[in-house]
């Protein structure tokens, strides 16, 4: 009995020790935690979290509205043309092709319209009747029409005028002078005569001499057979122009075909097998007799002959492309515009105011890599046709 007490007395004591120890180890001291976990009542309502709803920001198409300048009111456009005639596939009908653009863009009322001179004495009555019309610009196309234009222009300060390829010094307040830099394309056609002759000698000839709006198509054919030269070692000649002295041949009109034939048969019997005629209509009795002779080709002016004369594309090198339509669609919208004012208006090869038109699929892939070096050339200046005059 007395040891089962001693038994009973010290368990106890472990007992006290070992809560007084636990409670000592649960102060403030630098122990050890020790976490009970808690109890969760599962049967409570559960606790709701509330997350930010996330906000998706959806991008406004803005659409800013851009106001159309509105075009202007379509003028009434006329042109005179020389006595080449409105058809000539060539001079007046390129230059007539621009009044047409000019329509279909909405610068120029359908009634515009042409008058063909039949001679010289044509040209003055045909402005006063254009004037008499209430025609807000007349364009006068060719050198020919030079005084007739000027004498309108001083009698009617006023009056919008496009005279092509001439120029006044200095202009007139109304009128505007388009002139083409025909050298550059002319030069092309030169050098590609020169690569596809086989005889050794090439030509050219005009309608009427006139100043550059004939001549420079001459002066840049030459050139091109000379830099062709230079450049390959050879020795191919031009007939029917001198650029140095300004003399050659001419049939003195624009309008006779059988001219062009009887010229085109003398430079054949010379040897010559490519010519071309700066010279409107009188130049198809050249393609006429190159297609008869099968060996002989011409090259076309102005326009792209491919597309005038289709007849005789077998016969047809290329074309020296002069950009009348572009100069007279131009002045007929700034007409209209109100931004019309008196110049002088060159349009050349950079902008593609001149140029060579489709060339013969007959062409050596190897000729036509050259000719497209020199058109670079002439683009970026380091190839000057004048460069080649021996004078």
């Amino acid at each position: 009995m007395e040891s089962r007490t001693w038994w009973w007395i010290g368990g106890g004591a472990v007992v006290l020790a070992a809560v007084l120890f636990f409670a000592f180890n649960n102060g403030d001291g630098d122990t050890t935690t020790t976490t009970v976990p808690v109890a969760v009542d599962t049967t409570a309502a559960p606790t709701t979290t509330t997350v930010p709803e996330e906000t998706t920001t959806v991008p406004v198409e803005t659409t800013t509205t851009v106001e159309e300048t509105p075009m202007p009111d379509p003028i009434l456009a006329c042109q005179v043309t020389d006595t080449g005639g409105i058809d000539d596939k060539s001079f007046n009908q390129t230059a007539w092709k621009g009044v047409l653009d000019a329509i279909d863009a909405g610068y120029a009322v359908p009634e515009s319209s042409f008058l063909e001179s039949q001679e010289a004495t044509d040209y003055e009555p045909h402005i006063q009747s254009f004037m008499d019309a209430g025609c807000d610009i007349i364009i006068t196309v060719g050198f020919l029409l030079g005084d007739a234009t000027a004498a309108a222009a001083e009698a009617n300060p006023d009056q919008a005028f496009q005279i092509i390829d001439f120029l006044y010094d200095p202009p007139f307040p109304m009128v505007e002078g388009a002139i083409f830099g025909t050298t550059d394309a002319a030069f092309l056609a030169g050098y590609l005569a020169a690569g596809m002759t086989e005889t050794g000698t090439v030509a050219t000839y005009g309608g009427i001499q006139i100043p550059c709006g004939v001549t420079c198509f001459m002066d840049g054919f030459v050139y091109g057979v000379r830099y062709y030269n230079s450049v390959n070692g050879t020795d191919v000649q031009t007939l029917g122009w001198n650029p140095e002295e300004q003399t050659g041949v001419f049939t003195g009109d624009f309008e006779n075909a059988d001219n062009g034939r009887n010229v085109t048969q003398s430079f054949v019997d010379e040897g010559a097998d490519i010519v071309l005629p700066v010279a409107g209509p009188v130049g198809v009795g050249s393609a006429a007799l190159a297609q008869e002779l099968g060996d002989v080709w011409v090259i076309g002016v102005d326009a792209d002959w491919f597309i005038t004369l289709p007849e005789f594309e077998d016969v047809i090198l290329t074309s020296v492309l002069k950009g009348l339509d572009v100069a007279v669609s131009t002045a007929i919208a700034a007409v209209a515009d109100g931004t019309f004012e008196g110049s002088i208006r060159l349009y050349t090869i950079v902008e593609d105011g001149v140029g060579l038109g489709a060339i013969n699929s007959d062409v050596p892939s190897a000729l036509t890599d050259e000719l497209a070096a020199v058109d670079a050339g002439l683009r970026d200046g380091s190839i000057v046709p004048a460069d080649q005059a021996t004078g």
